[in-house]
């Protein structure tokens, strides 16, 4: 009798053991130069383990329903859908052509794809199967999209032709281009909707768009390589990535002013930050690792090794994305 209670006891443990482990909150990291994705455990600050998935995988985003992390990989034509707490594979969508990025519409009705290799963006109704309804052809190398908030809109940087496109959705039509200097990247509609935040990598400053009016207001200069975007959280700041300065800008939307920067080594690109905004995560592209910043002290405190040229990045349990 004593050994089955001790049995019955040893079971109950492990499988509250295993209960915790599928419920843990991972970072979730993207190897683009692996074809691999890192299971990173926040608190220990190591990865935990790796996953195969398809090739270059460069950004993600979760589904509107909130089930799934969607990893695009660009060179295998192919989407994963991951549990956005587990990081384990759920499904693997295949012929979906060079989705490099991607987002889904505020209103969740559309989900458009930038084919940076392929030269065109592609717009799908969303919903439990993707159905395709235009491609356009955008040269030279779409990058990074965002959205007008009435999801009128998509926006679309078009990194080798120094452009910004805006697609009207309703009918997938391309309404207008406007130039905007070297190497637009990342794009991030202020809280507001009046103004695109554009990252000028082949500059040092982040382009000021009144899109509305297709009129450069501001070149806010942040450092050289300024490329992507995460909100503070809170409504008013967001941080810029500045690739070649390898440093990390926090920007007021409301003043269009910048207000500290923070130095990171390595090529310092994708960010995520912790629900309570004391910690921000950033992939480190050139150093195979990803950064550990204390967002109070403004500081680096650690790195963690990943795989090669990680990129995109997510954690479930996160800050607010405005």
């Amino acid at each position: 009798m004593q050994l089955a209670k001790l049995m019955l006891a040893v079971s109950c443990a492990f499988a509250l053991f295993d209960a915790t482990a599928t419920q843990a909150n991972f970072l979730i990291v993207l190897n683009s130069g692996d074809a691999s994705v890192s299971i990173v455990d926040p608190a220990a600050r190591k990865e935990v383990r790796r996953l195969d998935v398809g090739k270059e995988p460069h950004h993600l985003m979760r589904t509107p329903d909130g089930k799934s992390l969607i990893v695009a990989n660009a060179a295998s034509n192919d989407l994963h859908y991951l549990d956005p707490v587990s990081g384990e594979v759920q499904r693997r969508v295949r012929n979906i052509p060079d989705p490099y990025q991607l987002g889904y519409s505020p209103d969740s009705r559309w989900m458009v794809v930038a084919g940076n290799r392929l030269n065109r963006v592609d717009v799908y109704a969303a919903g439990s199967e993707l159905k395709l309804l235009k491609s356009l052809s955008l040269p030279k190398t779409p990058s990074h999209v965002a959205f007008s908030a009435d999801s009128q809109f998509a926006f679309v940087t078009l990194q080798d032709s120094d452009e910004l496109a805006a697609i009207r959705l309703s009918d997938q039509t391309l309404m207008w281009k406007l130039a905007t200097g070297s190497m637009p990247a990342g794009v991030w509609t202020t809280p507001d909707d009046k103004y695109l935040l554009i990252g000028m990598t082949g500059a040092d400053h982040v382009l000021v768009v009144d899109w509305r009016n297709q009129r450069v207001v501001k070149r806010l200069v942040t450092g050289r390589g300024a490329h992507n975007f995460r909100p503070l959280g809170d409504g008013r700041h967001v941080f810029v990535s500045n690739r070649v300065d390898n440093t990390i800008s926090l920007v007021d939307m409301q003043t269009l002013e910048k207000s500290y920067d923070i130095k990171v080594p390595g090529g310092p690109d994708c960010m995520e930050l912790s629900a309570d905004r004391r910690t921000l995560w950033v992939t480190q592209r050139w150093t195979k690792q990803v950064g550990v910043i204390d967002v109070e002290a403004r500081k680096l405190v650690t790195s963690i090794p990943v795989g090669r040229s990680p990129h995109g990045l997510f954690i479930a349990d996160s800050a607010p994305w405005k």
